[in-house]
């Protein structure tokens, strides 16, 4: 019985790698598109850059990526 379980797991575990590994592979290909996106230069990212130092903080990015990550991964549990 314990057999079963593991394959279970192992089953589960090798489908979730595939999926990301195609999600990267995706967005690999999708690249020249997505480096067309302003994220990262949205009002409200923070960026203070004065000579010989330079901060960046995305705050706007960080939190479109956070409600879009939520949302799929809401609809992926339906």
């Amino acid at each position: 019985m314990n057999q079963t379980r593991g394959g279970d797991t192992l089953a589960s575990m090798q489908r979730i790698l595939i999926g990301i590994g195609l999600f990267v592979a995706l967005i690999g290909l999708a690249w020249p598109w997505l480096s067309k996106i302003p994220l990262g230069r949205l009002p409200g990212d923070i960026v203070v850059d004065r000579p010989g130092f330079r901060f960046f903080m995305p705050l706007t990015t960080m939190i479109i990526v956070s409600v879009v990550l939520s949302l799929i991964l809401w609809l992926w549990r339906k």
